[in-house]
């Protein structure tokens, strides 16, 4: 039997923030990024609004990208002073993945990071408090998923964590504050929503009800991605990147994912390159490596106008270049000495990676270490 879980309550459209003044509660923690949020004035907005609420507020600002395992404990701290009934996660998809994790060491204080790292292992939350989760980047849609990608520093790995609890109860999804998004983020963060759809599309775990998400948002993205990365400040376009997101992190949260966010994990983990942009390497290639196991992707090119595998995976580069994301990680930068030395390790983990386990081939690990090495170098994968 299968199910199929989503937030409770979904918000979208430019405006749609002011929805936070209809919350119940007493207490809430903002939980915001590296200031953006303050700058354009949607912290105070949101402070603003909860107050209309008769909610007071406080706020944890300055989560970094790819949170850590040690700044989240420094929020569950936080949350333990404050006693929030409401948590909420505002700005990109790193603030609102350490508010989740925090999230879950606010309710269960006893529990160690090692423990929930592994899937579906976190127990039941909302003894405490609710969460609200504000997204102002288009990518993760983590505002609409089970998932919550925290880095352990000291290991050089990001794990996903995985739980159905993790959904948030409310999404807002207003694209008003995605328009300060610069181009590379745009770039990088639509690459990742659309790495969704296609690992989602043919996931194991796949469905009518994630397919049909998926194939909408993969649509709205091939068609919509450029025009925001050319321009930021059609807030038409940027609502329809937010909600292609929010579509796409419903279809994975459901389906789960593949060997592209297993590779990635590691990728990031190792040498700090964004997770958008690792994706947008990777997604060719393992179009071209599960082909033989699946033949979704002929539905994915018909959606574009397109036959076969091959010619979707062509699309996925073409789109890759229009907006400015290299072919490689070489490309990218990374040193090739330094990749060599990690590279049996990267190996090794995206093996046990949980994603790799819904993904439509399972790779052997010399056919895990040819998809690596392909994408270091920008050649094409053959195995």
């Amino acid at each position: 039997m299968a199910a199929f879980t989503v937030p409770r309550q979904t918000f979208h459209g430019p405006g749609s923030l002011e929805n936070l003044k209809e919350l119940k509660g007493k207490k809430a923690v903002i939980v915001t990024g590296g200031g953006s949020m303050k700058r354009f004035g949607f912290l105070e907005k949101s402070m603003a609004l909860l107050a209309d609420a008769g909610i007071a507020t406080a706020v944890l600002e300055g989560v970094e990208a790819d949170p850590s395992v040690e700044t989240v404990m420094r929020g569950v701290e936080f949350f333990n002073r404050e006693n929030p009934d409401l948590i909420i996660g505002l700005g990109g998809c790193s603030a609102i993945d350490a508010a989740k994790a925090m999230w879950v060491f606010y309710e269960y204080p006893n529990a160690t990071f090692e423990e929930i790292t592994q899937p579906f292992t976190i127990q039941p939350l909302r003894n405490k408090a609710r969460f609200v989760a504000i997204p102002s980047t288009s990518g993760t849609g983590t505002e609409a998923t089970c998932v919550a990608v925290i880095t352990d520093t000291k290991k050089g790995i990001k794990y996903p964590l995985v739980s159905y609890e993790l959904c948030p109860d409310i999404a807002i999804v207003d694209g008003e504050l995605a328009v300060s998004m610069p181009a590379n983020v745009t770039a990088d963060t639509g690459m990742d929503a659309l790495s969704h759809d296609v690992e989602a599309f043919v996931a194991a775990l796949a469905s009518p009800y994630t397919d049909a998400l998926a194939l909408d948002s993969v649509r709205s993205i091939f068609d919509n991605l450029p025009k925001a990365y050319d321009d930021g400040s059609q807030i038409g376009v940027r609502q329809a990147m937010h909600d292609a997101s929010c579509l796409a992190g419903m279809a994975f949260s459901n389906a789960i994912l593949g060997i592209v966010h297993s590779i990635a994990h590691q990728v990031g983990g190792m040498f700090n390159i964004p997770h958008g942009r690792a994706n947008a390497i990777l997604m060719p290639n393992v179009v071209r490596f599960n082909r033989r196991a699946t033949d979704k992707y002929r539905q994915l090119a018909q959606a574009l106008g397109k036959e076969t595998a091959e010619d979707f995976a062509q699309e996925l580069e073409r789109l890759r270049q229009r907006v400015g994301i290299e072919d490689s990680f070489q490309a990218y930068g990374l040193a090739a000495d330094a990749w060599q030395d990690k590279l049996d390790a990267m190996v090794q983990n995206a093996l046990a990676d949980p994603c790799t386990g819904t993904n439509p081939r399972q790779p052997s690990a010399g056919e895990m270490k040819e998809i690596f090495q392909c994408c270091f170098v920008g050649k094409i994968v053959d195995c």
